[in-house]
């Protein structure tokens, strides 16, 4: 993988977004269905916070939940909305912006996504995940 290449090269373009009244429910779910980690959240088209998988997990009490406790639990994920859990500090790269300078952020662990902006416009979403689909998917190419 060459490092200097733009990082609309690896992101994830178009990604799953939520509003922030939307329920940790709805969130709960879109992780679940996609098998994503990252939801950045959308309000009159302009982004303003990210909630991940993680943040939503230390919100929930836990497995093994008797019936009575697992429904005070959905109640909980119900009435609780995306922008009382989300974060509002977020990372943010042009889509030209070269993979090295996602690789400085997730080496200093500050952040595990960065939105990818054009001007106003969310285009895509790059998580380590990414990066390691790149290596692979190049690991996995015949050599000519």
């Amino acid at each position: 993988m060459n490092l200097s290449s733009p990082i609309r090269s690896i992101m994830t373009p178009d990604p799953i977004t939520v509003a922030p009244i939307d329920s940790l429910k709805k969130a709960e779910q879109l992780f679940d269905e996609h098998k994503i980690h990252h939801l950045p959240v959308i309000d009159e088209g302009k982004v303003v916070g990210i909630l991940s998988k993680s943040d939503l997990l230390l919100f929930r009490r836990g497995k093994g939940l008797t019936y009575l406790e697992g429904q005070k639990e959905d109640y909980r994920l119900i009435n609780t909305k995306v922008q009382e859990m989300m974060i509002t500090g977020l990372a943010k790269m042009d889509p030209e912006d070269s993979i090295d300078i996602a690789l400085t952020v997730f080496e200093e662990n500050i952040l595990h996504a960065i939105l990818i902006m054009e001007g106003p416009h969310l285009r895509g979403i790059v998580t380590p995940l990414d990066v390691i689909h790149a290596l692979l998917a190049e690991k996995a190419r015949p050599v000519s």
